[in-house]
């Protein structure tokens, strides 16, 4: 007779995990496990907010295993382990989901249908697939406290993200200017650069060589040649720019002459018989005058004078194109920098919706994009084209639409964080980043390239820019929380929200502070006798989730939430797959480390580096059978 009882040899691990996860829920282990370590050490761990607006996947499954995986080693050690969950609520991947459900596109659509109905229904929607997150979770053994979560449309939390941007707008880091921003026409919003760093695709654009013709071509037959992979900025060209100490050529192709770089001359030429009649220096082409390729634009009589002259700048180079570049300072950074000192006006003959404006005879009303072809048709119709080629290339798409891009000249609210990133950088350093190349690879080369954050959507569902401004004297101040709303002198239009819920007691309390209801509040200007009134704009969704280390605790308004704050900050861990280096990694540090000063004397507790997290576990992707990233967004999984 044996000792032991028979083993079982048709173990059915599936049923034995069933029955461990429900001896775990009957008997709330997880909870237990909290309670059994406290007075111990906490260790702290940050979860990365999901939006549950689309269903989990096999990548989902991979971020949650890992982050389980430290913090129940940690418990086993004996640390005290709190694991508060998250839920991302805001911004754009929220709204395109709304408006494919209304089959519904762009804000003129969402703004007939109303913004009010539209801003409810977002809410309805980003919690649609909650009970599929938390089944996921239960399943894969992943203890983390869902009851408890923190939600980034909660008004606590909106209104410590309010605190955070006051703090930054008084220290004159956060400001509104006018700069070339990356663009979506399709969703009509500006989009930061860490967004466009997540939606790039090869493309195939066209590569075009265009003459410029001196003003009295008949005469000369000369013309300044240019290239470049945008034609339907051509329209809006303004400028030419030429290297000052380079040598150019005039070449004599036929009856024409093309004044380009000497350097390029063999390169452009090829083998269209040629001949270099003369070369002069870059600097003797500045302030020459050529004919406007599109004499559309009707600006003033001074505008035009100022336009379409030959400049002097740095950024010419001499590896592609002519060694002669087409300014357009409407749509590239150093085409309206440049402008900007030159004083070439702004020509901007394309609509916030990425169409060509009236004026444009037949192009006017058509998508600029599929335009391109046209264009060029257009060009050698003329007898304005040298040459046509095709150039593959990364290009920016928008990364939730899939819109392309189009880099515009646009007002925007900005982050100064090339002010402060020195500081970002040397917090970075001190981070533990496994694996380590990240720290000075992805995430080092993105902060060594790092350009102000553009904060500002020109959308409805999402944390509301909290400025206030008079429209006479254009005094504007930072407000930090409704309380603070309340007190202002003269205050009106709190009422708006309270009328609202009175005819529907379902609406969601925490909308209160959300668009439209808090763009009805405005009061008295300090300065003048007119009233100030928010700024319409809300903010970048990336934003909301790198606040999350004070947010989650309604810092510093709601009680306790100091101490709770001073408790688990910074973490000891953090984990989310390689995208995120320019996502909520970028946004939690950058953040934190602006905010320093602010959580110092807020809360009398100044950390040292590293923070917001002091140990980061970058992680790869779950791709499909075609090697691509699941995603919810592209919805590549079963």
């Amino acid at each position: 007779m044996s000792v032991f009882d028979p083993v079982d040899t048709s173990l059915k691990f599936p049923h034995l995990e069933a029955e461990i996860l429900a001896f775990w829920k009957a008997n709330d282990i997880f909870h237990k496990s909290l309670k059994q370590r406290e007075g111990r050490p906490t260790w702290v761990f940050y979860e990365g907010p999901p939006t549950a607006n689309g269903k989990p996947h096999p990548g989902h499954v991979l971020t949650r295993v890992v982050k389980d995986l430290f913090p129940r080693y940690k418990t086993m050690r004996g640390f005290r382990v709190p694991r508060k969950a998250g839920w991302d609520t805001h911004g754009l991947p929220v709204e395109v989901e709304v408006e494919k459900e209304l089959k519904i596109s762009g804000k003129n659509e969402i703004e007939a249908y109303g913004v009010e109905r539209f801003v409810r229904r977002c809410i309805d929607s980003v919690f649609r697939y909650t009970d599929a997150w938390e089944e996921l979770t239960e399943r894969i053994g992943f203890w983390i406290d869902l009851p408890e979560a923190y939600v980034t449309y909660h008004r606590s939390y909106v209104e410590s993200v309010w605190w955070s941007l006051q703090q930054l707008f008084e220290r004159k880091l956060l400001y509104q200017g006018h700069k070339i921003l990356p663009w979506c026409p399709r969703c009509r919003t500006a989009l930061s650069s860490h967004e466009v760093g997540q939606g790039y695709a090869e493309v195939e654009d066209p590569s075009v060589y265009v003459t410029f013709r001196d003003p009295e071509w008949e005469k000369n037959k000369t013309s300044f040649l240019a290239w470049t992979t945008t034609p339907w900025t051509l329209p809006s060209n303004a400028g030419l720019a030429v290297k000052a100490d380079t040598e150019y050529s005039h070449v004599r192709v036929g009856d024409e002459t093309l004044i380009m770089a000497s350097a390029l001359v063999k390169s452009v030429m090829g083998k269209v018989k040629h001949e270099v009649v003369k070369t002069e220096p870059g600097h003797a082409l500045v302030g020459r005058r050529y004919q406007p390729l599109f004499d559309w634009w009707k600006g003033r009589d001074s505008q035009r004078a100022a336009a379409w002259r030959v400049c002097a700048a740095d950024f010419v180079t001499l590896d592609t194109g002519a060694g002669i570049v087409h300014i357009a300072p409407a749509f590239g950074a150093d085409d309206y920098n440049l402008g900007q000192k030159e004083g070439l006006p702004t020509i901007q003959l394309v609509d916030a919706g990425g169409h060509f404006t009236p004026e444009c005879g037949a192009f006017a009303g058509r998508f600029v994009k599929d335009a391109d072809n046209d264009i060029v048709k257009d060009l050698r119709s003329r007898g304005l084209l040298l040459k046509r080629e095709s150039y593959r290339h990364d290009y920016p798409f928008c990364w939730r639409c899939d819109s392309p891009l189009i880099y515009f000249a646009r007002e925007c609210w900005f982050i100064r964080t090339t002010q402060e990133i020195g500081r970002v950088i040397e917090n970075n350093q001190t981070v533990h980043w496994i694996p380590e190349h990240i720290r000075d690879g992805r995430f080092g080369n993105f902060l060594e390239s790092n350009i102000d954050w553009a904060l500002s959507r020109e959308r409805y569902w999402g944390t509301p820019l909290p400025i206030w401004k008079c429209p006479g004297c254009h005094y504007m101040e930072a407000v930090g929380s409704l309380e603070e709303l309340r007190g202002k002198e003269g205050v009106e239009g709190l009422d708006v929200f309270d009328r609202a819920k009175a005819a529907d007691p379902g609406l969601n309390e925490h909308l209160r502070i959300h668009k439209p209801w808090i763009d009805a509040v405005e009061y008295d200007c300090p300065v003048c006798s007119l009233r100030l009134k928010r700024v319409p704009e809300v903010i970048d969704c990336w934003y909301d989730s790198g606040a999350m280390p004070f947010a989650q605790w309604g810092y510093p308004h709601a009680p306790g939430s100091k101490e709770r704050f001073a408790e688990a900050f910074p973490a000891d861990f953090i984990s989310e797959a390689i995208d995120q280096t320019r996502g909520w990694f970028y946004s939690l540090i950058a953040e934190s480390t602006l905010l320093g000063e602010s959580f110092g004397r807020a809360s009398g507790v100044a950390k040292p580096y590293p923070h917001p997290f002091k140990t980061c576990v970058v992680l790869g992707h779950v791709c499909d059978e075609e090697g691509e990233k699941m995603s919810k967004h592209k919805g590549n999984y079963l």
